[in-house]
């Protein structure tokens, strides 16, 4: 079984790339998705418990006040930590959800895969891209309470989209071309 990862930065179109490689039968694992759903397991919770119990993010009843976890998402190191908290058990999550699938090929969409080292667990990269203008673009139309402001000190959480296509096995342009994009501006 071939695995491939699909990444590319915020309002790239990995969601809308991901569609097509579902209509040619290539099952797909939403790593964000998959990872909203440990935060309702009762193992993972409580190891997370372990790990984070000086965070303020537990309610009085010990439960994960998910509140506080988003406005935590703010705080760089906090974020970081998360993530090497999490990522683990996404990635066990995805080859346990691999072996199930009845396909040749199947892929992993993820944001953040090259930032987490999480693409030495594939044999292909693909990385959607778009010009930067049509990704801002993009975001404000789904979160029109985003500033351009607000989504640029997003995108700069991320590796740089240069970087990620360069490291790519593939690059695919999602909607319009660069050259089409620069003669809208």
């Amino acid at each position: 079984m071939v695995k491939i990862g699909l990444t590319g930065g915020i309002g790239t179109g990995k969601t809308f790339l991901s569609k097509h490689f579902v209509d040619m039968g290539i099952p797909v694992y939403y790593a964000d998705e998959e990872a909203k759903k440990l935060y309702r397991e009762p193992a993972f919770l409580a190891e997370m418990r372990q790990a984070f119990q000086d965070e303020k993010l537990w309610l009085p009843d010990g439960s994960l006040n998910m509140q506080q976890l988003s406005l935590s998402f703010a705080d760089e190191d906090f974020l970081q930590r998360l993530s090497r908290f999490v990522h683990p058990y996404v990635m066990r999550d995805f080859e346990r959800w691999a072996v199930e699938q009845n396909a040749a090929a199947v892929m992993m969409e993820s944001a953040i895969l090259y930032e987490y080292g999480l693409d030495k667990h594939f044999d292909k990269v693909i990385v959607a891209d778009a010009p930067e203008f049509l990704r801002i673009r993009r975001i404000q139309a789904r979160n029109p309470h985003l500033t351009e402001t607000d989504i640029r000190q997003r995108m700069s959480r991320q590796m740089p989209q240069e970087e990620k296509c360069s490291r790519a096995d593939l690059v695919v342009c999602t909607g319009e071309t660069y050259a089409e994009g620069l003669s809208l501006l």
